[in-house]
């Protein structure tokens, strides 16, 4: 992997509180890189230090071999789409992409090819208040890939759209990353998203990486216990994890309970049981599965399914 973005134990310092502790990241060009955690986690903050919003308190950001920490905002080759647009109102589609290539000169050329990548040519005269959530993300994103930044840094920029929309967006932004080649960093707190998009994932807790891997690695082999119940549902039981895809009913091999509730899921069902001795475990199952609420079952599953972490 060739690196582009490099974090060397980077810390953040606010009064009374250390918002990033010692995160150490290596980003590889043209890959599409996501942190992820739950809010306050320091992700934002993260994303903030390598765009030259904050300052760190300690440690290294290296981009394309050179160290940029010490420099101003507008002399890193980064750009930054944020959570709410952050579009002028005031200007048309062209007039918002136009806008940080002034400086430039004519770049005409290059404006009607970014248009075209997202999809936005036939729109260039309209207005913010004239465009839907999707096409005022689109352009956005138009603003920030005309600079031809190294790294493309997203905060939560799918987070104000509804649920059907924003993953129309997912997608289009996955093509968007594949076709211009631009190394996306990504920040969410949304693991589906994270899981959808991403090539790799650093998960982060009160303000450090508990892990770093692709997808899989992560949902298949979290080294931790925060990481194994953030990223997917999980049982724990007897001190072992089991994702509720792992869990079988039946009605008469494992640990006897009662199911209390079902969900339909479309191509799934979701059922929680209560296991004899008070415990509740969730199971997930194809939909064609006939258990119903009030039914009594049993348990079970496979030993080698079970995660342990130690204590």
């Amino acid at each position: 992997m060739e690196v582009i973005l490099e974090l060397r134990g980077v810390s953040k310092d606010f009064p009374g509180h250390r918002a990033v502790k010692q995160v150490s990241l290596d980003i590889g060009r043209g890959s599409f890189f996501s942190l992820l955690g739950p809010s306050g986690c320091g992700k934002t903050t993260t994303l903030r230090l390598i765009a030259g919003f904050e300052n760190p308190t300690s440690g290294e950001i290296w981009l394309n071999g050179a160290r940029i920490d010490m420099l101003p905002p507008f002399r890193r080759n980064v750009n930054t789409v944020f959570q709410n647009y952050a579009l002028f109102p005031h200007l048309t589609v062209r007039g918002n992409v136009e806008f940080g290539l002034r400086r430039a000169g004519d770049a005409a050329e290059r404006v009607r090819q970014v248009l075209e990548q997202l999809q936005l040519l036939g729109k260039e005269s309209r207005r913010p208040a004239q465009l839907s959530g999707g096409e005022r993300q689109r352009v956005a994103l138009a603003r920030a890939l005309v600079l031809a930044p190294d790294v493309l840094l997203l905060d939560e920029p799918l987070s104000a759209l509804d649920p059907q929309l924003r993953k129309q967006v997912r997608a289009e932004l996955k093509e968007l990353q594949r076709r211009t080649g631009v190394t996306f960093l990504f920040v969410t707190h949304d693991q589906e998203e994270a899981l959808a998009l991403s090539d790799r994932i650093a998960i982060m807790s009160a303000g450090e990486v508990e892990q770093i891997g692709t997808p899989q690695e992560l949902y298949q082999k979290p080294r931790s216990r925060f990481v194994a119940s953030f990223l997917g549902e999980m049982n724990w039981i007897d001190g072992a994890g089991i994702r509720p895809e792992c869990v079988r009913l039946s009605c008469d091999a494992g640990r006897p309970g009662t199911i209390t509730h079902m969900t339909f899921l479309g191509p799934h069902r979701h059922f929680t049981i209560r296991l004899e001795g008070g415990e509740v475990v969730t199971a997930q199952t194809a939909a064609s599965a006939e258990h119903r609420a009030g039914e009594a079952v049993h348990v079970s599953w496979d030993s080698a399914a079970a995660l342990r972490f130690p204590l």
